[in-house]
């Protein structure tokens, strides 16, 4: 399984709609992920497999932490294509 952490501002809204799309896409195309939301400060004291966020949160994050910049919070179409290269990646190990 592969735990994710969708990040924005507050770790409310954008963040929790992109962890709900992310859960959907990796469902559909066959990827067992945990994604849960947080705000960046929060997230900072994690260490999931991968941070997903946009890129202004995305350059903030110490150059050891996996992220995945995506184009938007909630445009499944992009999220789509943003997320699944990543997910593949993942998941081979």
């Amino acid at each position: 399984m592969i735990k994710i952490i969708t990040v924005c501002g507050n770790g409310i809204g954008s963040s929790n709609l992109l962890a709900m799309k992310i859960n959907q896409i990796a469902k559909k195309n066959g990827f067992e992920v945990d994604a849960k939301s947080s705000d960046f400060n929060a997230a900072l004291g994690e260490e999931p497999d991968l941070f997903v966020t946009v890129d202004e949160f995305a350059k903030q994050f110490p150059a050891n932490k996996k992220v995945a910049v995506v184009r938007s919070y909630a445009d499944k179409k992009k999220i789509s294509e943003d997320i699944l290269p990543v997910l593949e990646e993942l998941s081979k190990g």
